[in-house]
């Protein structure tokens, strides 16, 4: 099966263009089995699935729910939980990587590191924090994205293969001309989220690949000094801002970690 894993929607990411039904109509033009959601600390996209995936045209297509969850110290991370649990605490960005980690995996979830040596803003491997004791805890890394560099996408591999990790591949796409440029494909019957999660903890065989695209004027301002700190600012000043509503819904969980 051939899945691209990294996407976003119109419906909860502000810096998507791609609808839904548009990502389904382009992927199956490619012969894509599916997609998963990975919407920024949301799950307005998933949400918004779970209101229309019973039309009958969306019948053989899967599609996945996930976040794309901003840590305080480790940049961007591919996030997957069990069917149907939608979890508050990963709407609201700004847990520490270790903390993101207790959680996931004490629900059932797994999480890898999205473009681990891609922008600098918003990837593990440019964090200082960032330890690899925990790394080593992470269940797969995204080993190609469409917008990053080809050396970028070799050292993640190099890295998921040290660490003997799944490799899975991803566009980011928030444009249309961007989606199915990547892809992930895996000899299992993914159907849902609980499918994937098995597969990847059994270890079994992901293939990531694709094409990588143009380097955009948006994506040299990310690499720009100027780009990494307005982000980093950015990202360190609102995640404070709202960390006493993520404090609560912590404490709400049913098992804190």
């Amino acid at each position: 099966m051939k899945f691209d894993l990294h996407c976003h929607t119109k419906e909860g990411s502000i810096d998507s263009k791609v609808t839904l039904e548009r990502y389904v109509e382009l992927l199956k033009e490619q012969d894509f089995d599916g997609f998963m959601i990975t919407d920024h600390n949301s799950y307005k996209g998933c949400r918004a699935w779970d209101r229309i995936k019973h039309r009958p045209e969306f019948a053989d297509f899967v599609v996945l729910r996930g976040v794309e969850y901003d840590t305080k110290d480790a940049g961007h991370v591919l996030v997957i939980m069990p069917d149907n649990l939608y979890l508050p605490i990963l709407n609201i960005r700004g847990m520490t990587l270790r903390r993101l980690l207790k959680i996931v995996h004490r629900f059932g979830g797994i999480l890898g590191p999205a473009h681990p040596f891609g922008v600098r803003s918003s990837s593990a491997m440019y964090f200082k924090n960032m330890k690899m004791d925990l790394f080593e805890r992470f269940d797969f890394v995204e080993t190609f994205n469409t917008c990053e560099s080809p050396r970028s996408n070799e050292l993640a591999l190099q890295l998921a293969e040290k660490y003997d990790l799944p490799t899975f591949g991803g566009s980011d796409a928030h444009e249309e001309r961007y989606v199915g440029m990547a892809e992930t494909v895996t000899h299992d019957e993914i159907t849902c989220n609980n499918d994937l999660i098995h597969a990847v903890k059994a270890a079994h065989p992901f293939y990531a690949g694709g094409i990588i695209r143009e380097y955009t004027a948006k994506a040299k301002y990310k690499d720009h000094w100027t780009g990494v700190w307005g982000y980093k600012i950015y990202n360190r000043g609102l995640s404070k801002l709202i960390s006493p509503y993520r404090k609560y819904h912590h404490m709400k969980l049913p098992f804190r970690s």
